[in-house]
């Protein structure tokens, strides 16, 4: 892994230079193609930089944790910043691993999100709309834009059927796994009787 990690800023530090040629900036091409490889190695090395960090910090403390000398207040201090980057280190690593992982050439399209209410009448239409607004809040926390396709909305405030668009960078990675038949049950707003029901 470090190889690669090595070789991953070379080639962010080679970009970089790049782009402030002229010819490259010249270049809408190129220069396009360059910003979107240097967006794609940003976090790996913001977070192999955050490694190097960690583990330099790692090694002072423990020369100073060596070298002995230390009042105790100070020695705990130290033995903690010892501790919490080793805990980082830790972290940051299996960041790293994930970060590394193919990217999956789908993962900047659109998505189209489809709910359909199932059998359960008004309140299953209710759990649509309880489900379209969790996907655009969740959406909305992430900076992706939505926008509704074709709805099917009922008096109280749900939906038979909503067809939505998620637009934004990494929303297909997101979401290529949220499909299949979502079932709740609960004691329903349109039940007065305190009966269980089914979505």
């Amino acid at each position: 892994m470090l190889d690669k990690l090595i070789k991953v800023e070379e080639r962010f530090e080679d970009i970089n230079q790049r782009l402030c040629e002229s010819d490259v900036v010249a270049d809408m091409a190129q220069y396009k193609k360059l910003m979107q490889e240097l967006k794609v190695l940003t976090p790996i090395v913001e977070k192999y930089r955050q490694l190097k960090s960690a583990q330099a910090t790692r090694g002072e403390a423990k020369e100073m944790l060596d070298a002995g000398g230390m009042e105790k207040d100070f020695r705990d201090m130290v033995w903690e910043e010892y501790e919490e980057a080793g805990r980082n280190i830790e972290v940051f690593q299996e960041e790293l691993k994930i970060l590394l992982l193919p990217r999956d050439p789908n993962d900047d399209k659109n998505v189209i999100v489809e709910i359909r209410g199932g059998a359960g009448g008004e309140e299953a239409s209710l759990f649509a709309g309880v489900l379209y607004r969790m996907y655009s809040m969740y959406a909305e926390t992430k900076g992706w834009k939505t926008e509704i396709l074709n709805s099917n909305p009922t008096e109280l405030g749900g939906f038979k059927e909503v067809s939505f668009m998620i637009e934004g960078e990494g929303a297909y990675s997101r979401f290529k796994f949220e499909s299949g038949v979502h079932r709740v049950q609960r004691v329903p707003e349109t039940e007065s009787q305190g009966r269980i029901h089914t979505s």
